[in-house]
């Protein structure tokens, strides 16, 4: 998969720090990855697959613990990494087999949603995620985490202009199905092509209009009427579930 060529200041605070034996596990799994320096317990040492050329320095619990957010599950190891560079959607359109799923997000800025999201994708076959530049979470430990590796594994797009995006995918031949609580159609009537784009907007507010507009359907989850909507990661979750069977 082609990447941008950005280059990055290679400063300490713009460095994202990932904890959790799955996440760290898949960052040093990933070659495109690049992994600065390691902090883990002489336990955790023992299960995790380190490069003989990186930088791995002892701790104690509680140094890690200051290391990472308040109450982290950090699992007794630590990383530094460098960000992923950007990829391009046209590369990712065009390496899109037959039959493909692919997630768009509208102004998800939650960091635990996206990770979500990002995982699910992964459990469903997805071929990535598409997002508004100035409008989703950076790389972080919290998304890291609760991807669950899949950060690695799932190729996630940034975009400048999400309705651009959306005209690029019909190109390429992306059924777009926006999913909305109003909608009158429910999502087994919307899919059929073999190419979909699943649209998802920000809880709240939902889709923007003009995301809206670039949408060839509108749909939403069957749910019981005891519930009013879903999370944005288990609407996904259901959605990718649906298409992945339909």
């Amino acid at each position: 998969m082609a990447r941008k060529n950005k280059t990055k200041s290679g400063g300490n605070p713009n460095r994202p720090r990932f904890w959790g034996k799955h996440a760290v596990a898949a960052a040093l799994d990933n070659p495109e990855r690049r992994v600065h320096k390691a902090w883990t317990t002489l336990e955790a040492a023992g299960f995790m697959n380190f490069p003989k050329d990186l930088v791995v320095m002892r701790a104690e619990v509680p140094d890690l613990g200051r290391m990472v957010p308040a109450d982290a599950p950090h699992q007794g190891v630590v990383i530094e990494v460098e960000p992923l560079e950007d990829m391009w959607l046209s590369d990712l359109l065009s390496e899109a087999p037959e039959r493909a799923v692919l997630l768009v997000l509208d102004q998800v800025t939650d960091p635990h949603n996206v990770g979500a999201i990002l995982r699910s994708a992964a459990a469903f076959g997805a071929i990535g995620i598409v997002t508004q530049d100035r409008h989703s979470p950076p790389e972080s430990g919290a998304l890291a985490k609760a991807a669950s590796g899949a950060l690695e594994r799932v190729p996630w797009v940034r975009v400048v202009n999400l309705a651009r995006a959306l005209e690029e995918m019909a190109e390429a031949g992306f059924w777009r199905i926006g999913l909305a609580g109003d909608a009158k159609d429910d999502l087994k009537a919307a899919l059929g092509p073999q190419r979909v784009a699943l649209v998802l907007g920000a809880e709240g507010p939902g889709m923007r209009s003009n995301t809206r507009e670039h949408c060839d359907a509108l749909a939403r989850l069957p749910i019981s009427s005891n519930m009013e909507s879903l999370n944005v990661s288990n609407a996904a979750a259901v959605a990718l579930y649906a298409a992945s069977v339909a």
